[in-house]
């Protein structure tokens, strides 16, 4: 398995410039309309909380009344949601994306997404050398939108369910290898593509590191896909030299299964991955080479 060291500063530049614009626009807190094709609030009675719901449909949706679309799911919808919508619709009309759905898991707040993410993104429960509260509520979340949020989107909107894409980034990025891992065990089949930025790998000693061993146990006939990154800035024993470790783990594992992509972002930091990764994960899943 390659690791790349690359930075594409064009692609960069169009994120960043996209990122201002939606920004600009989105002068209201994400906290959810409730027209059709913008969003809805749904409680979860796994979580026991309520959840805020942001939904973009393609350009093309209301003129193709019989296709139907892959679905992106991002968390910290909060933060990421008004960033990467403007960047699916515009590579949407320059051709560099398929028309996807996307859809957001956000909260009432974005103050509040600070905390609850940790309640609900972390799994299991964080041991003393963590060095932080975690209650371990990750199983919980993974329930809400396995058996909860995807069934109510695809009832709601013409969804191909078995094209979906995870995107995670820092705990969301350890939340989209658990979900990965979960999915193995449990035998499901909602995702087939994750997106990992900058994932916290050191969280309960490494935890996360039993995944490549787990997907040995894989029968599916299509292939997964797991995008994972790093920035090249980032702090190298706790964040750089986990992503090569699994990464070199999934190598060494040989899965026929699996399609690993690992890339290192040289001059970004971990606030400046996971953005540019989430678009250079989804053209990996969706853009034929």
């Amino acid at each position: 398995m390659k690791i790349t060291h690359h930075l594409t500063n064009s692609l960069i530049c169009l994120c960043i410039l996209a990122a201002f614009s939606a920004c600009k626009r989105a002068a209201k807190p994400l906290n959810v309309t409730k027209r059709e094709g913008e969003g809805f609030t749904l409680f979860s009675k796994t979580v026991k909380d309520t959840f805020y719901i942001s939904i973009q449909l393609p350009l093309d949706y209301r003129a193709q009344s019989k296709k139907r679309y892959s679905v992106v799911v991002v968390t910290d919808a909060n933060f990421y949601y008004p960033m990467i919508a403007p960047i699916l619709h515009q590579y949407e009309k320059g051709g560099l994306l398929p028309p996807l759905i996307l859809v957001g898991i956000g909260y009432n707040s974005f103050k509040l997404m600070d905390s609850l993410r940790v309640r609900d993104y972390m799994y299991p429960k964080a041991i003393p050398s963590d060095e932080m509260k975690a209650v371990g509520g990750g199983q919980h979340f993974y329930q809400f939108i396995t058996n909860e949020l995807l069934p109510k989107v695809d009832s709601t909107y013409r969804t191909e369910t078995n094209n979906r894409t995870l995107l995670g980034h820092s705990f969301g990025g350890y939340f989209s290898l658990y979900a990965l891992m979960e999915q193995v065990d449990q035998k499901r089949n909602d995702f087939k593509g994750f997106v990992s930025a900058s994932p916290s790998l050191w969280y309960n000693n490494y935890y996360l590191f039993q995944i490549p061993q787990k997907l040995k146990t894989l029968t599916r006939k299509d292939t997964l896909n797991l995008f994972l990154s790093v920035g090249g800035l980032e702090e190298p024993k706790w964040s750089i030299q986990p992503v090569k470790d699994l990464s070199k783990k999934f190598s060494d594992e040989g899965l026929n299964n699996m399609k690993v992509n690992t890339e290192i972002f040289n001059d970004l930091d971990h606030m400046d991955v996971g953005l540019i990764s989430f678009v250079r994960g989804l053209e990996k899943m969706y853009v034929q080479n």
